[in-house]
């Protein structure tokens, strides 16, 4: 099973500290929910994972290997990422832009192989009657969900995403939560920035809780009681329930 570990991680913007001694130590099999008010660091956490970013101190470490070590496509073929958006200025099917999860795995020609995931990670996620459009000519929604199906065609251990459903509508958020999730249950770690909380409530395994850069709590959804949601977000609240049908219910600023 893979394992994702965080250890000693800083990172600073110009100076001023996004994270600080971040430490985590997370597997496969779960789906894991970045929790935390903008500016928390859940989107800066995530680019390091991905070796996009360099921490000032600490390292990341994929399977006990330093990622820093790994060469870009090495590491591609272990991590998947989704960002919040991605801007793409020349026309491109949306086949095609699919088909770009497959370079980590052989050279630009495409295989066999190849063609067929990203036709069966299309039809996945709904897509099969979009896959000749151009990628510009979609909604915000749809862009994104070639986004996921790029980074799922791309078949990595480790699956990080950046707000995944914020531009989706409520069918297409259960669709892309509960096939993240089948993903999980074979072996893969997704781990998922989310504002959301009643969706992470309903979908995640465990949650990390951030607060100005600083890690606040990690665990299963005990974890997230009301006395730590009023911390971690300067507001009065309230979670009725128990575990996966927790409902998370702000009630004002303190």
């Amino acid at each position: 099973m893979v394992s994702l570990e965080v250890r000693g991680l800083d990172f600073s913007y110009n100076g001023k500290n996004a994270l600080s001694d971040m430490n985590l130590d997370l597997r496969g099999g779960n789906l894991i929910g970045l929790v935390g008010p903008n500016g928390s660091g859940k989107s800066t956490l995530l680019k390091i994972m991905d070796g996009i970013l360099k921490p000032g101190r600490g390292c990341i470490l994929l399977d006990g290997k330093d990622i820093s070590s790994m060469g870009r496509k090495e590491l591609a073929r272990g991590v998947g990422y989704v960002p919040q958006s991605t801007r793409f200025l020349f026309p491109k099917s949306v086949f095609d832009t699919v088909l770009m999860g497959r370079i980590p795995h052989g050279n630009w020609a495409p295989t066999g192989k190849d063609l067929k995931t990203v036709s069966r990670v299309l039809e996945e996620l709904q897509l099969g009657d979009l896959s000749g459009r151009d990628l510009n000519s979609l909604s915000g929604g749809q862009k994104q969900k070639v986004m996921i199906a790029r980074a799922f065609a791309q078949e990595p251990d480790v699956l990080l995403l950046d707000e995944p459903t914020s531009s989706l509508d409520l069918a297409n958020q259960i669709d892309i939560m509960e096939l993240i999730k089948g993903l999980t249950e074979k072996g893969i770690l997704a781990v998922m920035a989310v504002h959301d909380l009643n969706l992470a409530l309903r979908y995640c395994d465990s949650f990390v809780l951030l607060k100005a850069g600083k890690l606040i709590a990690t665990g299963d959804s005990e974890t997230v009681s009301s006395e730590v949601l009023e911390d971690v977000y300067d507001i009065r609240a309230k979670v009725l329930g128990e575990g996966r049908e927790k409902v998370f219910l702000p009630i004002s600023r303190k």
